[in-house]
């Protein structure tokens, strides 16, 4: 049976504050399958990794990414959900994550649009564009809960893995979706994961990768299940989450 891939989520972040380039880049040290990260939109048009469509949760400042140019998010310090690991971090733009991806050859990259409670018209092309210029089009693969920006990708990016994400409650014939629209992965939560739904999957040649497995009881039971890959915000199981 084939290993199953553990993804860095949101870097590693259940030690360092979430989607900085500290936590990718001890991602990279701990040699993660894959570093997973989240994109929105800035004011200004700027690509820029940051998981909530606000900055109240994870900085010290207030209000939505797509109000603040780049320059004006990178003045708030990204440490507020690890305060203590590091003095500073700041929201990183998907081009300094791309530039050092681009001199790690190592390091692999799902990248979430984040597009489904705000649409940022012109995100997937920006993205792409991205990648192109950094030559990292063999190294990363797409997901989104906006299943529109995965067809868009699919004109947009042909070739490049695609991962469908579901909210927790999961999806039915998840498999024969994916295959019928030409979706290479299926992105559930844990919580509705089965060991016959993954089967389900696999019949019709999609892979399954689980959001968010951190507990021990949780990775043995998805490596019973045969899922393919899930994200973790450690790289090893813990014994509580």
């Amino acid at each position: 049976m084939a290993r199953m891939k553990v993804y860095a989520h949101r870097g590693l972040s259940g030690v360092y504050p979430e989607n900085t380039m500290v936590a990718f880049a001890h991602a990279a040290e701990a040699k993660f399958d894959a570093i997973e990260m989240d994109v929105q939109l800035t004011r200004d048009g700027q690509v820029v990794i940051i998981h909530d469509e606000t900055i109240d949760r994870t900085t010290d400042g207030t209000g939505l990414v797509m109000s603040y140019s780049l320059a004006d998010l990178q003045r708030f310090n990204a440490t507020r959900v690890r305060p203590n690991v590091v003095d500073s971090a700041k929201i990183p733009s998907f081009e300094e994550y791309c530039e050092w991806a681009s001199s790690n050859p190592t390091v692999r990259t799902n990248i979430e649009v984040k597009s489904s409670l705000i649409y940022y018209p012109g995100l997937e092309e920006k993205t792409f564009a991205l990648i192109q210029k950094y030559h990292l089009e063999d190294r990363v693969f797409f997901s989104s809960f906006n299943h529109l920006s995965l067809v868009m990708l699919q004109q947009i990016a042909p070739g490049i893995p695609l991962g469908l994400l579901v909210e927790k409650q999961g999806l039915v014939h998840a498999g024969s979706l994916c295959s019928r629209f030409g979706f290479d992965y299926f992105h559930p939560a844990l919580s509705s994961v089965t060991a016959e739904s993954v089967a389900e999957c696999h019949s019709h040649g999609v892979g399954v990768q689980v959001w968010t497995v951190d507990a021990l009881a949780d990775w043995d039971r998805m490596a019973q299940a045969k899922v393919d890959a899930v994200f973790s915000n450690f790289p090893r199981p813990q014994e509580h989450s």
